[in-house]
């Protein structure tokens, strides 16, 4: 009894210093602890394999996370690929995790035809080549904590003892997934963990975990902590639980607890082999205490956040999964919101780049203190971006709500927008806007507006996609930004009316600018005109044809009519060698099917983006597209900087629409153009 009063002690005293760390440090991915990418051959772009590539990462992203097993490999065409997740992680976590592990790929591996990346939670893996159930011929790799063990030998002993029981523990299971824990001193507790890719036969997982845990006790002979891991498994141990405290089995063999009991535990079920009544009186009385302390503590955290809005006059509405930055810090990084560092400004406020202490660049977007608008931009931006995980996302990294601020932080994109490089007076940033390059970016709007209607958890209508809203990172890829205005819809909900007509006209269905009715047509709409502009690199609005003010859909429409489509093509492309005049020809009748007029006749986004990667598919012909728009109120800027434009509300009246009386101020609008200066 009291061999397990003492167990029971240290494991409270461990979970609270660990509760402790946990409520100190976010829950960010660390970078990849292996990365492998040979440089023997690459794939063009575009090129089948490329297309190839990009579905069957994407869907396997959603089958890994929908599996029991966090697990999943599939094949398309000459490329294979293999996802898996941590097997007690969560399934959000999971999906964060792969979706960063194929942002990864394109920046560390560019065009490599195979690759495999290892983060902490998660690997993915492809190749040209069949690789499934196959032990790869990798060299282990080593990662080893600095800090010294109290007890060297003692640690030793009792690591070489948990890593071999869990050793041959997980190749029993179907998970490959084995957890344990020893004291080794009075007060210190050794956790471990071994893990195979689930593909692999229960043979090859022994023989592959023999290896690297066989190299633990050598590299990491008097350390805290250290990992050893190749391509398919790893082997683990740090002095605290870096595993969810429910699969610690009962208490360990070892010094000062008197018991014989196995350490280790492997995943069935989701439970641990050992049900005694001794493990729930150990595990489960501590977890008791810990909890009970741990909602006092949330409920005293909340109570003052609550307090804290209240006083900022915010609201509670700001989601709990961002990261609050300390105003100081952002200070700092932007030179206390110097001018100098100022990238653009919007109806809302401005945004400036940041830059760190360690040298971490970003991107602040400062609301206006008095603006309420602005508020409720925030609030929905929040709420709907820590949702979201695409490499076609822009990527929300934090916010800050201190004193009279109100700031959200992004990662930094410094090719700025897309409509700085399509209709900017650079002629440079033109020439780098070749064909290839532009295919590119059609393709990966494409893509993220495909995972915000269908493929992510929510249903998002972004409802403002316009070329200014799509940001560049350093390799040109493209990512979808400012969700401020953007709807959030239950899975089994398609449409929505709204009285406060919210966007850019040009840009906007006319369903929508009309009668206020929106759908994931209306954002199929928008992609359209961003599609024909990108080709002609031309402006939707403000057009001008034969050197008067026209319509770009209908000008564009009645040259493809007259097998003259390609005259469109953007003049700086001429010279362009990678210019495919068919994918010109095709994406210009895929954007003309987006921006018919009747919502039912548009292509949904799933179709759009088969269409773009499958040049075998016939494509329909387009009926005539929507123009409702007349007279010389093109200008985006001015429709943004005043009511509905005089013109417009007799259009509107004439076709005998009563949205005139529920269409309000067009700045109600989120502009936020990141250009430097």
């Amino acid at each position: 009894m009291a061999a397990l009063q003492l167990w029971t002690f240290h494991l409270l005293i461990v979970q609270a210093l660990v509760l402790f760390q946990m409520l100190k440090k976010t829950n960010s991915q660390d970078g990849p602890i292996l990365l492998n990418c040979p440089p023997d051959s690459n794939y063009t772009i575009p090129s089948t394999y490329k297309t190839n590539l990009d579905r069957l990462l994407s869907n396997l992203i959603v089958s890994a996370s929908q599996s029991s097993l966090l697990f999943a490999n599939a094949s398309i065409g000459t490329v294979h690929a293999l996802a898996q997740c941590r097997a007690d992680t969560s399934i959000a976590n999971c999906t964060a995790c792969l979706n960063l592990s194929i942002s990864t790929f394109s920046i560390q591996c560019p065009r490599q035809r195979s690759a495999a990346i290892r983060f902490d939670l998660c690997l993915l893996r492809y190749s040209d080549l069949p690789f499934f159930s196959q032990l790869s011929s990798d060299t282990p790799r080593i990662i080893v904590n600095g800090g010294n063990a109290s007890n060297p030998s003692a640690l030793n002993q009792q690591l070489n003892a948990l890593m071999n029981e869990a050793s041959s523990e997980a190749p029993k299971s179907p998970e490959r997934f084995a957890v344990g824990v020893r004291n080794f001193s009075q007060f210190e507790y050794i956790f471990g963990m071994v893990e195979c890719t689930r593909d692999l036969s229960s043979g090859d997982c022994s023989r592959c975990l023999a290896e690297v845990v066989s190299l633990l006790p050598i590299n990491g002979f008097g350390k805290i902590g250290a990992r050893v891991f190749r391509i398919n498994c790893v082997a683990r141990f740090e002095i605290y639980a870096f595993f969810p405290f429910s699969l610690l089995p009962s208490p360990p063999p070892g010094n000062g607890t008197g018991s014989n009991g196995s350490g280790t535990t492997t995943m069935t079920d989701g439970k641990s082999k050992n049900g005694t009544l001794v493990l729930v009186i150990a595990v489960v009385l501590p977890l008791v205490v810990v909890g009970i302390l741990l909602v006092a503590a949330i409920c005293l955290y909340s109570l003052w956040r609550k307090r804290r809005r209240a006083q900022l006059g915010i609201g509670e509405t700001i989601s709990g999964e961002c990261l609050l930055f300390d105003l100081g810090t952002l200070k700092a990084a932007t030179n206390n919101f110097s001018d100098d560092n100022k990238l653009g400004e919007g109806g809302f406020g401005s945004v400036y780049k940041g830059v760190l202490s360690d040298g971490h660049e970003i991107a602040v977007k400062r609301f206006s203190w008095n603006s309420e608008h602005g508020v409720e931009e925030l609030r929905n931006e929040v709420d709907l971006l820590v949702k979201l995980q695409h490499r076609n996302l822009v990527r929300l990294l934090g916010c800050c709500l201190e004193e009279e601020e109100k700031l959200l932080v992004y990662e930094y994109l410094p090719n700025t927008s897309l409509n700085k490089y399509l209709f900017g007076e650079d002629l440079v940033r033109r020439e780098k806007l070749n064909w290839g390059c532009r295919y590119k970016i059609i393709e990966g709007i494409g893509r993220g507006v495909l995972y915000l209607h269908e493929d992510s958890r929510l249903r998002i209508i972004h409802r403002d996609l316009k070329a200014s809203n799509i940001l560049l990172d350093f390799d040109m890829n493209p990512k979808i930004s400012d969700f401020g205005i953007a709807k959030l819809f239950h899975l089994d909900e398609t449409q929505g009316n709204t009285s406060l007509i919210a966007g850019t006209y040009g840009y906007m269905a006319p369903e929508y600018a009309m009668n206020g009715h929106f759908s994931t047509k209306s954002d199929v709409y928008s992609y359209g005109v961003l599609v024909l502009e990108i080709v002609t690199g031309e402006k939707a609005s403000g057009f001008q044809g034969h050197g008067i003010a026209s319509d770009l859909l209908t000008f564009l429409w009645q040259h493809w009519k007259e097998g003259k489509a390609l005259e469109m093509k953007d003049r700086s492309l001429e010279g362009d060698n990678s210019v495919l005049d068919e994918q010109v020809l095709r994406c210009i009748q895929i954007g003309l099917l987006c921006v018919q007029e009747d919502p039912n006749e548009r292509p949904s986004m799933a179709s759009v983006v088969l269409m773009l990667n499958s040049t075998y598919i016939p494509l329909p012909s387009p009926s005539a597209p929507a123009s409702f728009i007349k007279g010389s109120m093109t200008d985006e800027t001015n429709l943004r900087e005043r009511d509905m434009a005089p013109d417009l509300q007799e259009n509107l009246q004439s076709n005998g629409h009563t949205a005139l009386s529920r269409i309000t101020s067009i700045n109600d609008v989120s502009i936020s153009i990141l250009e430097p200066r």
